[in-house]
């Protein structure tokens, strides 16, 4: 094997380095304001009357988003070699042939005398000893009601509901571990018959969170009272009972069997694409770059609020700006001469304004085993307020937050600087896509510009949209993006964070 002079070794290096950083430049000059404001005129435009999940013109959306993670070179990376990845929304409501719930022998149809407190999806009947508790504020010390189905008296609203003062009260038996809770109602006929409607009035939810919880149902004060009164039990009297809670066991076997079924299906979409890293040591590991494409959709279907003639909430900044500095950066790195160590994943998820829906399909259902994905980098809101300056919440959970001030420093041409989140009673860090990732263990930055007064309205309009702002700042995640794919070591939770957001220690 020939042997090169170590002077040619080194100008072989340097030209590398040299070849490296000017495919770093072109890249980076891809992302332009030109680009932003036309993507963000797209995503924006009254014809996708606000991308509504789920809708066709969020379909529409995501089939745009797709297709330029297909023009630049990406790897599908969703649904059986698709960018699209779709995850079902159901509309669930009692299955009344299926649930029931028996009291002493007699056996109630549910829809007749019970009917669900909340739509559970039990696997089985529950029963277990009785326990009657009935009170109106917390009790002295805990109530041992682990295992038992509870008879719950409490303060009620009209509806025969708990009402809101019962809430601490609720929650502590909820949280003491019951196998079941039985709410009595004391209401007329026309009350219970709007009752037992209410309960079928369900709206579209992610189907892979339906059913879970607590059996709970309520059932007719007029129905419980006989059979509690013979087991020496006065029902009327326990509800006029004020104080801290108490508890009864009371020889009234009772079973508890909630079902649902989808009245009403739909699916929505996330959009993936993947660039692969270049390092086979590291390349399995990857970096989550994302934004959701959703809104709050028209007057009428969804939640948009009409001003004047304008009934089209168009969610330019929110999140049409987020989605397009995620294409920008999907381009970017495709034009890089030299692949990042690890792999990228550049994500577009919907739902979010319905509760972090896709984010939270995505995040529980990943192309690769979630502990492989580093980082997650989210823009939600990037494109108005200040010329200069971006929020970046959560960098002082983890190590990125130190990757972020060290990139900010080596890029001043960039005029973007860097603060921590000024309004920490919003809550903002439990409030976007990244928040799925977190709790799931990922180390986040979540880049947001903050809130103004188009917010969720139809004034959210593309030509308010700073897009040489959001184009330096597309820049700066890029170098941030490029900086953790290569650095030595994925990025690390700070010890106490870790604990108090994913749970346990690291």
């Amino acid at each position: 094997m020939p042997r090169f002079p170590h002077c040619a070794l080194i100008a072989l290096a340097l030209t590398a380095t040299a070849t490296a950083a000017r495919s770093q430049e072109r890249a980076v000059a891809s992302i332009t304001a030109a680009d932003i404001a036309a993507r963000i005129g797209l995503l924006a435009h009254d014809s996708l009357r606000g991308r509504f999940t789920p809708s066709p013109e969020l379909d529409q959306a995501a089939a745009y988003v797709a297709s330029e993670f297909a023009r630049v070179g990406l790897e599908p990376a969703g649904d059986r070699g698709a960018f699209i990845q779709w995850y079902r929304l159901d509309r669930p409501i009692p299955d009344t042939a299926a649930s029931y719930v028996t009291v002493g022998a007699q056996r109630l149809h549910m829809g007749g005398d019970a009917i669900p407190w909340m739509l559970v999806d039990a696997a089985a009947p529950v029963t277990g000893r009785t326990v009657l508790v009935h009170g109106t504020t917390l009790p002295e010390h805990p109530l041992d009601l682990a295992g038992a189905v509870v008879i719950l008296v409490v303060p009620a609203q009209s509806t025969g509901q708990p009402a809101a003062r019962a809430r601490p009260l609720v929650l502590a038996v909820q949280q003491a571990g019951p196998a079941a809770i039985v709410i009595p109602a004391d209401v007329s006929d026309g009350v219970w018959s709007q009752v037992v409607a209410q309960r079928f009035r369900t709206s579209l939810g992610p189907a892979w969170q339906r059913g879970g919880g607590l059996p709970s149902v309520l059932v007719r004060e007029r129905v419980l009272a006989p059979a509690l009164s013979a087991a020496g039990f006065d029902l009327a009297a326990a509800r006029r009972a004020d104080g801290p809670a108490q508890a009864r066991t009371v020889n009234v076997p009772i079973t508890v069997l909630t079902r649902t079924r989808a009245a009403e299906s739909a699916r929505a979409p996330n959009v993936a694409g993947l660039l692969r890293g270049s390092d086979p040591a590291v390349a399995d590991e990857m970096i989550v770059l994302s934004a959701h494409m959703d809104h709050v959709g028209v007057t009428g279907v969804g939640r948009c609020r009409a001003v004047g003639a304008d009934s089209i909430c168009n969610g330019a900044d929110d999140n049409a700006s987020g989605t397009a500095s995620v294409l920008e950066l999907a381009e970017a790195f495709a034009a890089l001469e030299t692949r990042p160590r690890r792999s990228v994943l550049f994500v577009t998820v919907s739902g979010e304004e319905r509760g972090l829906w896709g984010s939270d399909y995505f995040a529980a259902h990943p192309p690769v085993p979630i502990g492989q994905i580093v980082a997650n980098l989210n823009l939600d809101m990037v494109g108005r307020n200040w010329p200069d300056t971006i929020v970046a919440i959560g960098r002082e959970h983890s190590d990125l937050g130190a990757t972020l001030a060290r990139v900010e420093a080596a890029h001043p041409e960039l005029g973007m600087a860097v603060r921590d989140d000024p309004w920490p009673t919003e809550r903002f860090y439990y409030r976007s896509d990244h928040y799925n990732f977190a709790r799931r263990g990922v180390p986040i930055l979540f880049f947001f510009s903050g809130p103004h007064e188009d917010y969720h309205r139809p004034s959210d309009h593309n030509e308010k949209i700073d897009a040489d702002k959001q184009a330096r700042l597309t820049r700066l995640i890029f170098y941030l993006a490029l900086d953790v794919a290569n650095a030595p070591e994925r990025p690390a939770w700070v010890p106490t964070s870790y604990e108090a957001i994913v749970g346990g220690s690291r």
